[in-house]
């Protein structure tokens, strides 16, 4: 696994005809033809993997554990972690076909590239680039209406402290006036082009996440098991066993940013890659069990479905934490509008017909020879083209400013219409998570490399294809549970 990413054992001719115009400069190819285009740092690339993995859904984490039982909720955290580092390990492995033809040396990793190279089918490519656009602009929304939910109550709650009680009619009570607040914010930030350039807000929002853990942890220890605590079991099976195992599967998705991740990582190797995967998941599943663990012994089967909520609000120990889960979502939000506006672009393109020469890519990464007229001449849909910012750096500029600003502002606009008119989208979320990321965590990285490597003898594409089939069940079982909830009038089984 260590060895470097576009390693071949013969790099194929480079035509002249392919050469990029001057003004487009080619990054210099690196020790076996890496090219050494990225500039960020593990620190930075796992920075941002961690945020886009955490998010709201760790809150449920306490009453997911509740309903299967501790050890089946700690076994089945730690299952679902190790299916997410499996399927970004597959597509991190994906990301090396790429640009590898003659002519499509500048090309970048990206669901739609890959796509592009194994399935060859431009409205099989659409098709992807719809289910991340609708998964991530659900999940962002939702962002939106957790922070102007939870913020009237912060300052309910400081307002207690400071005993300085506030009107019934007082603005810092308005959901709508949060909204606009944080959109203030938010916007700025939906506005830099890279995940690399949110590292810092990433770090913002993790260490809230250390509060979180701090909270749940510290009133534990100080305070111990509540006084109307419900019976802990070691393991059941009840009618909602079931529909908590979705919680903890779609609590890891963050496979829209993976390929992002690898285009911006300096120096490219799949041992760095492994260490930016595995570093991200395996901290995300430490704050996933600790959560969970820690939040069932305290409250046991009555622990409810946010457990930030079940601590006194008159605390302001409490009402940080609340505050901190505002930051958590508030500064995740330009990590689901990345994706979503690059695909969006793709999405919005029109697809173009060119001719490239038949020819296979040599080395364990095999790209097999498409037709003609399943080409596509597009954008990368999740990573912009390489543009010189003036400093010897390629800036993301994968489109035009002017596509740029009237896409961004478009989605920014469009979720805070959707945020100030309704106050939950439960029901809508679950059947997303059901479909979308599935699709993107499951199905597609499973689907790619057993395409890429049908022909070839690789134990690995049977486990790819493993997963595929596990991403299929996941999904209708999802579905199942979602439709069954709402005919019950029920909450759907989970996002």
């Amino acid at each position: 696994m260590s060895q470097d990413y576009g390693t071949t054992s013969a790099s194929p001719p480079r035509s002249s005809s392919t050469t990029l115009a001057a003004s487009s400069p080619r990054p210099t190819p690196g020790p076996g033809g890496v090219k050494q285009d990225g500039h960020a740092s593990v620190l930075s690339s796992v920075t941002n993997l961690t945020n886009t993995v955490i998010g709201a859904g760790a809150l449920a984490f306490p009453s997911a554990f509740a309903a299967m039982g501790l050890l089946p909720g700690i076994v089945s955290c730690a299952f679902s972690a190790c299916t997410t580092i499996f399927g970004l390990y597959l597509l991190s492995r994906c990301a090396t076909m790429v640009g590898k033809r003659p002519g499509e040396e500048g090309r970048k990793a990206s669901f739609n590239e890959v796509a592009r190279l194994t399935f060859g089918k431009g409205w099989v490519i659409r098709l992807f680039d719809l289910a991340i656009i609708i998964k991530c602009f659900g999940v962002s929304v939702s962002y939106l209406i957790i922070c102007k939910t939870l913020l009237p109550q912060v300052c309910m709650t400081f307002s207690r402290v400071l005993r300085h009680p506030l009107s019934e009619h007082s603005i810092l009570l308005s959901q709508d006036f949060w909204l606009v607040a944080v959109m203030f914010v938010i916007v700025p930030l939906s506005f830099l082009r890279t995940l690399d350039s949110l590292r810092f807000t990433s770090q913002i929002a993790l260490v809230s996440v250390a509060y979180m853990i701090i909270v749940v942890v510290g009133w534990f220890v100080l305070k111990g098991v509540s006084p109307t605590r419900g019976e802990v079991r070691l393991g059941r099976f009840a009618s909602n066993t079931l529909s908590s195992f979705p919680v903890q599967v779609f609590a890891y998705t963050c496979a829209q940013n993976i390929f992002p991740i690898y285009n911006e990582l300096k120096d490219k190797t799949q041992k760095r890659m492994n260490t930016v995967i595995f570093t991200s998941i395996g901290s995300a599943c430490l704050c996933y069990e600790v959560l969970g663990i820690i939040g069932y012994i305290t409250f046991g089967s009555k622990v409810g479905s946010n457990i930030i909520a079940m601590y006194p609000a008159s605390s302001v120990f409490i009402a940080l934490g609340r505050l901190g889960i505002v930051l958590l979502v508030g500064l995740s939000y330009p990590l689901q509008l990345l994706p979503c506006r690059e695909c969006v672009n793709t999405l919005t393109s029109p697809i173009k017909r060119r001719h490239h020469p038949s020819t296979t890519v040599a080395g364990p990464e095999q790209v097999e020879p498409e037709d003609d007229d399943d080409e596509q001449d597009e954008e990368d849909p999740l990573v912009p083209k390489d543009i010189d910012d003036g400093h010897g750096h390629a800036s993301a500029a994968g489109m035009s400013n002017l596509r740029f600003m009237i896409i961004t502002i478009g989605i920014l606009v469009s979720g805070f219409i959707v945020a100030l008119s309704v106050d939950e989208l439960e029901v809508v979320l679950g059947f997303v998570g059901s479909t979308g990321s599935t699709i993107i965590s499951f199905i597609l990285p499973g689907a790619f490399y057993y395409t890429a490597h049908r022909d070839k003898e690789n134990k690995t594409k049977w486990w790819a294809l493993l997963l595929a089939m596990y991403g299929c069940f996941v999904m209708v079982f999802c579905l199942t549970f979602n439709i069954l909830h709402v005919i019950h009038h029920d909450g759907p089984a989970g996002h």
